[in-house]
């Protein structure tokens, strides 16, 4: 029975009738209408507006709209500063509040707009744990900017202060990349963590191929807003809930998709904490495995090649990108997606534009192995991720450079007291120790910089933006503030990186270790409060994805 007709919902009708709605408009299916807009930064600044269109389309194919909002976090705005803390834990509070509305409201369907980093696997963690009918709106890049004669991204703004150190670029030329990097509203512009996940949720199937790669303010973004809409209502006609849409080979799509076009570190996190949600197996090796074996298809900053996201889309998009894998092998196609179209047919409707040279085929691709590797070792022996980004593989052996802080870090490289063929290790950075598993772009980005990303390997227990390259490994297991091994090494002690053997070792014999961990104490803090506080006690092992009980 609707709500129009139920004698004892009489004071709900009240509040409908309160907001315009009719006795017809009730009785309509009740789209939920899930917005990450947020005025703090560009990423999602075009939400609100496609939203609208979003609830056009649910009217025009009947049904009756209805908007929310949530919160999102801008990495770039709160890297290098104690807001950063806030980035991952905003994934988990997005995920909760979506899944609090949807339970709330009892929606007939969802359509979740998204855009930067967290808001993605947020909200399809949210949609999982609903599962009714559902689609991902991916509200897409920024277009790049230009500076001096070529396409610049937030990537250069963050090498530049390294280029500054070293005297390649004075504050003049800083202040003046600054006002060109980032000419409007849209997602960080190339292959970073809010495009990796948006290509993601194409593979997944819960968000229809191509509408995502439409950059944020490309005109045909509107109207692609109201087919989401109208594509709910299909969806909810065919009952296409996540159930049915994310399945253990949409999960390995989603994988081979980060491999093949060169994804953020941060989608090991994500994967992860989707699988669970999806209630699909998924242990932290199978990625690297995955990776290993798949090329790196897309010649996508800041893995693969110069492009950025608007060459993708102007080449072929996520669509073609598809076709390729397809081709080769590489994809499981019996997979549903939730407009409908199997993976063939995604395939077949791709449109190539002639002599583009962004998406590569799988036998000449750009890198011949996916952009991630897992390593496991004495200094990691739950886990780590390294950033390949497409390298051969290699070995480093070097002193290690230990801070227990990124703060600490990042002076010590603006004092040029990091020097080649160092291991610099940033520790209690973690999920639990940071809190909140910081991204190191402060550290990776002057590194690069000042020509040290080759011959620097960073190791943490903290994590990297999207952005970062270079010899970087984040999510080192057990962290330290569970007195993982990471929390045992010293200034000096040789650490191992051997990306073949997927190793990441720490030289110091076993007794020594022993003596160390018998002397170790967890580093005193200031007593976290609130939020912090709850996502401390909360949060799990970053090799498990870093999610809360």
């Amino acid at each position: 029975m609707s709500i129009a007709d139920d004698p004892d919902r009489a004071p709900a009708r009240s509040h409908l009738y309160a907001m315009g709605l009719s006795e017809e408009e009730m009785r309509r299916p009740v789209v939920g209408i899930a917005s990450t807009w947020t005025g703090t930064m560009p990423c999602n600044l075009t939400h609100r507006e496609l939203a609208a269109h979003v609830a056009d389309g649910v009217r025009a194919a009947g049904g009756t709209p209805m908007e929310f909002n949530t919160i999102a976090v801008s990495d770039n705005l709160t890297m290098h500063t104690p807001g950063m803390r806030a980035s991952l834990v905003s994934r988990e509070v997005i995920a909760d509040s979506i899944e609090l509305m949807g339970r709330a409201h009892g929606f007939d369907a969802l359509v979740a707009i998204v855009g930067c980093d967290k808001t993605v696997p947020a909200a399809i963690m949210a949609l999982a744990r609903l599962d009714v009918p559902s689609v991902v709106l991916y509200s897409g890049t920024m277009m790049p900017g230009r500076w001096r004669g070529r396409d610049v991204t937030i990537q250069d703004m963050w090498e530049a202060l390294g280029e500054r150190e070293v005297g390649r670029l004075d504050q003049a030329d800083l202040d003046d990349l600054a006002r060109h990097a980032c000419p409007g509203a849209g997602t960080c512009a190339a292959q970073y963590t809010a495009n990796t996940m948006g290509s993601v949720a194409d593979f997944l199937g819960l968000a229809p191929f191509g509408i995502g790669d439409i950059p944020a303010e490309a005109e045909e973004k509107n109207a692609a807003a109201r087919r989401v809409g109208e594509l709910a209502m299909d969806a909810l006609a065919r009952d296409a809930r996540p159930s049915r849409v994310l399945t253990a080979d949409a999960l390995h799509n989603a994988i081979v998709s980060v491999a093949a076009m060169g994804g953020s570190t941060n989608a090991v996190l994500h994967l992860l904490a989707i699988a669970r949600e999806a209630g699909l197996p998924l242990v932290i090796d199978e990625i690297g495995e995955v990776c290993r074996r798949v090329p790196i298809i897309t010649g996508l900053k800041p893995s693969g090649g110069p492009y950025t996201a608007l060459d993708l889309w102007r080449a072929g998009g996520t669509s073609l990108v598809a076709r390729r894998l397809l081709e080769a092998g590489l994809l499981r196609e019996n997979v549903t997606l939730v407009d409908g179209r199997g993976l063939a047919d995604v395939a077949a409707q791709a449109e190539e534009r002639p002599g583009q040279e962004v998406v590569a085929d799988v036998a000449r691709p750009f890198k011949p192995r996916g952009a991630l590797a897992i390593l496991r070792g004495s200094l990691a022996p739950d886990g780590c991720v390294l950033k390949l980004g497409g390298k051969d593989d290699f070995r480093h052996e070097g002193p290690a450079r230990v801070f227990d802080s990124e703060n600490d870090c990042y002076a010590a490289i603006q004092e040029g007291r990091i020097v080649a063929g160092d291991v610099v290790v940033v520790r209690y950075e973690g999920p639990a120790g940071g809190p909140g598993m910081r991204e190191m772009l402060s550290i990776t980005g002057p590194l690069v910089g000042r020509g040290l990303g080759g011959s620097v390997a960073l190791v943490t227990d903290g994590r990297f933006s999207g952005v970062s390259h270079g010899l970087v490994i984040g999510h080192v297991t057990p962290e330290a503030y569970h007195g993982g091994p990471i929390a045992l090494v010293r200034d000096g002690d040789t650490v191992v990186i051997d990306s073949a053997a997927g190793t990441l070792d720490l030289l110091v014999p076993e007794e020594e270790l022993a003596a160390r961990r018998a002397a170790w104490r967890r580093p005193e803090r200031a007593v976290e409060r609130g939020v912090l506080a709850k996502y401390v006690r909360t949060v799990g092992s970053a090799s498990d994805g870093a999610v809360t009980a």
